[in-house]
């Protein structure tokens, strides 16, 4: 692995390391399968009431997970969305995948 791709991992675990980004990402993720398709968007203002944080907060956790690559955000009208690209699902999920592993005793 790269260095460029362990910075990256590092910011994706990083990012993911604040109990209020987790909560966020969990949330974003709960209908999705890794390696099926889902297109669920949820509004800011939804998540909002789910961790109950000043907007300003929220915002900022937002934009860090966005910053990480772990979510999308598109504004649809006058409403933000935020979603998760399944294939980060895969990246994190293939990178412990292919951590050594010992043997067993």
């Amino acid at each position: 692995m790269s260095n460029s791709s362990i910075d990256n991992m590092a910011m994706k675990f990083k990012a993911l390391a604040n109990p209020v980004r987790l909560t966020i990402f969990k949330e974003l993720t709960q209908c999705c399968e890794v390696g099926s398709s889902c297109d669920i968007q949820r509004c800011v203002g939804d998540l909002a009431t789910l961790v109950n944080i000043a907007p300003s907060t929220l915002s900022h956790h937002l934009k860090e997970l966005n910053q990480a690559g772990l979510i999308d955000m598109q504004r649809a009208g006058k409403n933000m969305m935020c979603s998760v690209d399944l294939k980060v699902l895969d990246v994190l999920s293939d990178y412990f995948k292919t951590l050594p592993q010992k043997e067993k005793l």
